[in-house]
């Protein structure tokens, strides 16, 4: 026999806001220690700006230090920073390692 509880709609429909609210939370929790750019970053990111340039510059590096870093030229993270060159695999691995984030926050 299955149990019923009847309760008002606005009851139900705050139960359900609540639980969204909690889901949220819970995924925020689970994604802590996760790498985030902040609010302008993301705006920016979504203008079109470099993701590569977005990530160097939350971390503080300067073209020079992040090319060290990932082993390749300047001239080259400049180019990709550009949008004029792709990296290849193993360099956006390096780029990745070096700025401490995933393949899929920077491409």
């Amino acid at each position: 026999m299955t149990e019923t509880v009847t309760i008002p709609r606005t009851e139900y429909d705050g139960l359900l806001v609540r639980i969204a609210d909690l889901e949220d939370l819970t995924l925020i929790a689970e994604r802590r220690h996760e790498p985030s750019l902040p609010l302008a970053a993301v705006k920016r990111l979504l203008a079109g700006e470099s993701a590569v340039r977005l990530w160097r510059e939350e971390r503080g590096l300067t073209q020079r230090a992040l090319a060290e870093a990932a082993g390749i030229s300047p001239s080259m993270l400049n180019e990709v920073e550009k949008g004029k060159r792709a990296p290849s695999l193993p360099t956006a691995k390096a780029l990745t390692e070096a700025l401490g984030v995933g393949l899929d926050d920077l491409f």
